[in-house]
């Protein structure tokens, strides 16, 4: 009888996990929600999917310890603007189509081929907006020089480590 009852409770237990697992993305909305905060933190970044700030962001912030000319700074600033100009209105339409997908999901019985269609939909807005990411990032990447992006991988290596080890530390 216990074994039973385990049983039971493991298996709903699993569905329950299984449920919120599939809902919460539709409930935390779309990877690009916020694009307006952080335009480059997500994804692949110049030198590999780091956690943290952006790397045009850092190099812009580091501007000194990478001896950044004028010109260099006035290029990675307009790289950046440019993208988010470019983000900005696919992310609205991206989160709307969400929101969308959110409001059939709740219809009974829902309108699957609706919902797929949405779905698809929305992975054509991700794709764009992960070139313009990648495409922004390869830009940021041709205005500095070897040096500079080495200095910089540098740089957000340490920045990584030093995240990763306060996490392990209690605060």
């Amino acid at each position: 009888m216990k074994k039973i009852r385990k049983f039971i409770f493991g298996s709903a237990f699993a569905v329950l996990a299984a449920g919120a697992l599939v809902t919460a993305p539709l409930a935390a909305g779309p990877e690009t929600a916020q694009p307006t905060k952080r335009p480059f933190a997500r994804g692949d970044r110049m030198f590999g999917p780091f956690s943290g700030a952006p790397l045009i962001t850092i190099a812009l912030n580091h501007k000194s310890e990478l001896n950044l000319t004028t010109d260099q700074v006035a290029k990675l600033e307009q790289i950046k603007s440019h993208y988010q100009a470019q983000v900005t209105p696919l992310s609205q339409q991206l989160q709307t189509i969400e929101k969308d997908i959110a409001g059939l999901m709740q219809q009974t019985p829902a309108n699957l081929i609706q919902i797929k269609t949405k779905i698809q939909e929305t992975e054509k807005y991700r794709s764009e907006l992960r070139y313009l990411r990648l495409e922004a990032l390869e830009n940021g990447r041709s205005v500095l020089s070897a040096q500079q992006q080495d200095q910089l991988k540098t740089l957000v290596r340490s920045r990584h480590e030093n995240f990763r080890g306060s996490q392990g530390q209690p605060s």
